[in-house]
């Protein structure tokens, strides 16, 4: 992790703590979170806890930087952003973000993901950062253009979430 966490209007990014499980079980009630991520929908205290482990073992595995998405002022916690380094050997990477459902709508997400950017040019091998949103997330799209990411294209049956073959729409930002 970096020695200085990123942060951007009202958000930090930070690593996750035990202490974030109440926002962990409330994000596990969106329906859409189990089919894209690690975190089983209606998650248990248990489960949530298991999850907060995985996301410590990103970084050291080479999958990324999995950050709790964190209440600048206050530390609460209020979803999860990760940038993914698959294709970092290209200058690629890939980001992702959720806010817990009880703290949608205040911009959240965009501000995180501005931060996640910004931390990104942080790091010699990106130059790239994309984003894959499934065309009806119209939030997941707000959030994408509010944090200055173009959309480039659209990608026909580009990959698999919950058993079925989905189209993406692709967003990205450049160094």
């Amino acid at each position: 992790m970096p020695a200085t966490l990123p942060e951007h209007g009202d958000v930090r990014l930070r690593p996750f703590a035990d202490g974030d499980v109440d926002m962990l079980l409330d994000m596990s009630t969106d329906p859409y979170v189990p089919h894209t991520g690690t975190l089983p929908g209606n998650a248990t205290r248990d489960e949530a806890l298991a999850y907060i482990r995985r996301q410590h073992g990103r970084l050291q595995t080479g999958f990324g930087y999995s950050y709790c998405i964190s209440d600048r002022r206050t530390g609460e916690a209020l979803g999860q952003t990760g940038l993914w380094l698959a294709a970092v050997a290209q200058g690629r990477a890939s980001a992702g973000y959720c806010i817990a459902p009880r703290h949608r709508g205040r911009g959240l997400a965009a501000q995180a993901l501005s931060a996640l950017t910004a931390f990104a040019w942080t790091l010699e091998d990106v130059h790239r950062v994309e984003l894959y949103i499934e065309p009806w997330n119209t939030a997941s799209v707000r959030t994408a253009e509010a944090a200055g990411y173009e959309r480039e294209g659209y990608l026909r049956s580009h990959q698999e979430i919950d058993g079925r073959r989905v189209d993406m729409l692709l967003y990205a930002a450049l160094r």
